[in-house]
C-alpha cells in the first residue's frame, strides 16, 4: 500500500494554474481552498490556485484572504459587483502564467485530483483541451434527476446548433493549454453560465482538439445550500447560446 501511495503522489504536472470562481461561498471556501491546494500539490510541482471573488456579498473575500495566509499557492482576484461565472472564470484565466490552466468549481463536488489524469490524457492524445463529462461511459455520478434532464436537453440543443462531438460541455472541471486558451479567450464575450459552450465552440471552430474524460461527482447541495441553476438561469442560457451561435457563424479563423 505504501508503494502505491508513493506512486500516486509523483509530481507529474510541471506548471498548472487552477481557477476557482467564488460567489457567496464564505461558509466553506477557506477549507475548500486549503483542501484543493493539498490535493493539487501531490501531483503538480509548480502550481497556483486563482480564487476569483465574483462580487460576493458575504465574507467570502475575507475567508479567501485567510486561506492565503496559510498557503502561498493561493491568490485572489476580486471586484465589488457580481458579473457571473463566465466573467469570473475568464478574468481568472487571463491572469494565468502557467503552461496549463484549469477551471474547477470551488464547491469541490468535482475533486481537482482528476486534473492529474486529465493532464496525462492531454499529453498522450495531443489534445489542447480536456473536459470532464458526466455522460462519459466511465463516469460515476450521483446528482438529481432535474439536473440530468437539463444536461441531456442542453446536449441535444447544442448538437443541433454547433454539431460538436461533445456530450457534456457544462461540467465544472476543465483543463486547457494556456497558449491555446489565450487565443480562444479573445473571442469570448459571455459572462454567465454559457461561458463553457462559447469557449468550446470557438475552440472547435479554430481547430483545437478537445477530448472528454470521466468524472466522479457526488451532488451535495440541498436545503439552504442548493444549486444556483434556476428556470431563469436556463432561459438566459438559451438566449446566450443563440447569441453565441450568431458569433460563431460570422467568425473566420485567422482574423
Amino acid at each position: 500500500m505504501e508503494k502505491m501511495d508513493d506512486k500516486e503522489n509523483l509530481k507529474t504536472v510541471e506548471s498548472l494554474a487552477v481557477v476557482m470562481p467564488v460567489y457567496n461561498e464564505g461558509l466553506h471556501i477557506y477549507d475548500n481552498l486549503l483542501k484543493a491546494s493539498k490535493i493539487i500539490g501531490r501531483f503538480a510541482s509548480d502550481y497556483e490556485i486563482i480564487a476569483v471573488n465574483d462580487g460576493s456579498t458575504d465574507n467570502s473575500l475575507d475567508e479567501i484572504r485567510r486561506a492565503m495566509k496559510q498557503d502561498d499557492h493561493i491568490r485572489v482576484v476580486y471586484y465589488d459587483v457580481n458579473h457571473g461565472k463566465g466573467y469570473a472564470v475568464k478574468l481568472g484565466m487571463s491572469t494565468s502564467a502557467k503552461k496549463l490552466t484549469a477551471f474547477c468549481d470551488s464547491d469541490l463536488e468535482l475533486t481537482p485530483k482528476m486534473l492529474k489524469s486529465y493532464a496525462r490524457a492531454m499529453e498522450e492524445s495531443g489534445a489542447d483541451i480536456v473536459i470532464g463529462s458526466k455522460m462519459h461511459k466511465n463516469s460515476r455520478v450521483n446528482y438529481p434527476f432535474f439536473r440530468k434532464f437539463i444536461s441531456w436537453g442542453y446536449y441535444i440543443f447544442l448538437k443541433l446548433l454547433f454539431n460538436l462531438k461533445l456530450k457534456d460541455t457544462q461540467t465544472g472541471i476543465k483543463l486547457y493549454k494556456t497558449e491555446a486558451l489565450r487565443r480562444i479567450l479573445k473571442n469570448v464575450e459571455t459572462e454567465g453560465f454559457s461561458f463553457d459552450i462559447e469557449i468550446l465552440a470557438f475552440a472547435h471552430k479554430m481547430g483545437y482538439k478537445i477530448i472528454e474524460m470521466p468524472v466522479v461527482l457526488s451532488f451535495s447541495r440541498d436545503g439552504d445550500n442548493h444549486s444556483k441553476i434556476r428556470f431563469g438561469t436556463i432561459f438566459n442560457m438559451i438566449k446566450e447560446t443563440l447569441k453565441i451561435r450568431k458569433r460563431i457563424k460570422s467568425f473566420r479563423a485567422g482574423e
